[in-house]
């Protein structure tokens, strides 16, 4: 039997960075969304144990060292799977972006051999698992619109966003999130309003939406990456409602709700990044 499992990218509508906790992490309060720029996992099952992944993409580790076999591996322990997988990973989400691609595939995985190998486990018993791999995995199980607290892996739905165009520019170097977070000062960053934001979704009212979007450690990873404040400042002049970096970036994103706006501001964009990307926000 083969199972296929699609994993969108993530972005942030509001990044909020508390606290350090004494496990290390930071504690966080984030508003994440998906949308419609996906990897694709395919899954065969094998009657050994072996492992082995395969994927379109040259700059990805196809052993240990990739998060979508530490998930196959914490499965098959967890349970005592005696049989192994090959796992095709079709790569479309670009890599150390900010947008969550790594943990949307783990996310995907532990979904798609919950399938092959009929284990019977909710989403939320998913999110628990995924806990282990990464912070954004819990997110990534459900791909909704959700409110995130702890370390990002404490999960409470909400109602889907207004519906609009989402314009992904990745720059051509990607950022380490431990570099972002190894700079910070806390007593610096900014400040958004998390709770009006949740009540703008709920309301399902677009123009308090935007108003209160934004990220904390934008301009930490700005120092980094410059491009980030002059992706932001293009994308602004061509016709975005707002223009914010997700995650630890370096990728920005920008809104609209018109179709017209959207495409002018992708082909304005072209002429500086190659990585530039047209979606809509999933349902």
């Amino acid at each position: 039997m083969e199972i296929v499992e699609k994993a969108p990218a993530k972005i942030n509508l509001t990044l909020n960075v508390l606290n350090k906790r004494p496990d290390g992490f930071h504690e966080m309060r984030m508003v994440m969304t998906s949308v419609d720029l996906s990897d694709h996992l395919t899954f065969n099952e094998r009657n050994d144990q072996q492992i082995t992944l395969t994927s379109n993409a040259a700059f990805i580790p196809l052993n240990r060292k990739n998060i979508v076999y530490q998930a196959v591996h914490l499965l098959k322990e967890r349970y005592e799977i005696q049989k192994g997988v090959d796992i095709n990973i079709d790569k479309q989400i670009p890599v150390a972006a900010g947008l969550g691609g790594g943990s949307s595939d783990a996310a995907a995985t532990l979904r798609g051999l919950n399938r092959l190998w009929e284990l019977g486990l909710t989403l939320e018993e998913l999110a628990l698992i995924g806990e282990q791999l990464g912070s954004d995995v819990p997110f990534c199980i459900y791909n909704k619109t959700a409110y995130a607290t702890g370390r990002g892996e404490v999960i409470k739905l909400i109602h889907e966003i207004p519906q609009c165009w989402v314009i992904l520019v990745k720059p051509p170097k990607g950022i380490s999130s431990w570099t972002v977070f190894e700079e910070l000062d806390l007593a610096s960053l900014p400040h958004y309003n998390h709770d009006k934001m949740i009540e703008a979704i709920n309301e399902n009212n677009y123009e308090e939406m935007i108003r209160y979007a934004g990220n904390a450690l934008e301009e930490i990873s700005g120092k980094y990456r410059p491009d980030i404040k002059m992706i932001k400042g293009k994308m602004e002049k061509f016709g975005a409602d707002v223009a914010i970096m997700s995650g630890t970036g370096p990728t920005v994103y920008g809104l609209t709700q018109q179709y017209s706006k959207a495409q002018r501001i992708v082909n304005g964009l072209k002429g500086f990044c190659r990585e530039v990307y047209l979606v809509r926000t999933l349902k």
